[in-house]
């Protein structure tokens, strides 16, 4: 009698390029739910797939379980436990790597994600930089289980939607008719922050005829998102009332959310409301817009006054004279694309 199929996951990076996997599971599920889906990463992700019956997480602390090379050996061991049949590496760095040789070298099967890099380097160069649209990483993703026998079509997506708010926030949440706004300005690089300033005067305009709901992640911003709350009256500091969990769960109660090129972004995307994102170092075209959103609901700092946008993937890298990019897009912008999806929406 064949073994029942178990597809392992490997993808232990940030909160965002966890967060992209999620359409990708839900194709997969529904497809295949014969099979048994396995995904190993940090142990902070957790609460992005408890949408899910039936993948399991497996917690794996990278930094102080698995650290060096004998780590990744220690945890081959460990993943080899849970008997897999297919290995899907989304990852594909070295750590992966070398999990990915050890379970070929016992038999198993295994497919890497092919992250374009060498047209991701293309695109973000300044002397002849090839400026078009790359792969989207959720297509990427899918190849891989497409090249292990799983295919699916994403573009079927289904968006997940909660019957109703958690307990606690209902009698909030709908003490009046205000639309919500979810408003995450932080992201993890300077390149990928809209200015705060400039922020502060959406958020100012926005919050006199809608509810904003601010999010963030550590003491700092949590702090700042604090002051803005109590400065202004329709603002309420998500980050410090609700764990991780209860952010993702209120998400699809939501009616826009303002996002960088970051996290919340692809959380709310995977939520079923409007996404509108904002770009300063880094651009669309790299594959990271968050999932089935319209192409306009992404605004970009100016390419014709900065020519060498994007010049970084992930927004580590600010060239020298670039460092006011992101302030060519102007609030009004921001409040006008905001409005304008608002009273048309799309999703």
């Amino acid at each position: 009698m064949q073994r029942a199929q178990k597809v392992l996951i490997l993808r232990f990076s940030s909160f965002g390029d966890v967060a992209i996997m999620i359409p990708v599971l839900r194709a997969l599920t529904k497809s295949y739910p014969e099979v048994e889906f396995v995904v190993a990463s940090r142990p902070k992700m957790s609460p992005i797939f408890d949408e899910f019956e039936n993948v399991n997480f497996l917690s794996i602390d990278i930094e102080n379980e698995y650290a060096g090379f004998t780590g990744i050996l220690k945890l081959f061991k460990k993943l080899k436990k849970i008997r897999p049949t297919h290995i899907a590496d989304l990852h594909f760095v070295i750590r992966t790597r070398v999990i990915n040789l050890c379970f070929k070298l016992t038999g198993y099967k295994v497919k890497s994600i092919n992250k374009g890099r060498r047209q991701k380097n293309a695109l973000i160069r300044i002397k002849n930089k090839h400026f078009e649209p790359l792969t989207p990483t959720v297509f990427r993703y899918s190849k891989v289980f497409s090249n292990l026998g799983f295919p699916i079509d994403i573009t079927k997506n289904e968006k997940l939607y909660y019957n109703s708010i958690p307990k606690n926030l209902k009698e909030f949440f709908y003490a009046d008719k205000k639309k919500w706004i979810g408003i995450a300005p932080f992201a993890s690089y300077e390149g990928k922050t809209y200015p705060l300033d400039l922020m502060q005067q959406v958020i100012v305009f926005l919050q006199r005829d809608h509810k904003i709901f601010l999010l963030g992640a550590g003491k700092k911003e949590i702090s700042l998102l604090e002051i803005w709350t109590n400065a202004y009256s329709n603002c309420w500091n998500a980050a410090k009332e609700l764990s991780f969990k209860d952010q993702i769960k209120t998400l699809p109660f939501l009616d826009l959310m303002i996002s960088m090129d970051s996290l919340n972004g692809h959380l709310a995307a995977n939520a079923g409301i409007p996404v509108i994102t904002l770009w300063g170092q880094t651009h669309p075209y790299a594959g990271f817009a968050p999932f089935d959103q319209p192409e306009e609901y992404s605004i970009c700092a100016d390419r014709n006054k900065y020519p060498g946008i994007p010049t970084s993937i992930y927004g580590k890298h600010i060239p020298r004279g670039y460092e006011d990019a992101f302030r060519t897009i102007s609030p009004k912008d921001i409040i006008e694309k905001v409005l304008e999806v608002l009273e048309n929406k799309k999703i």
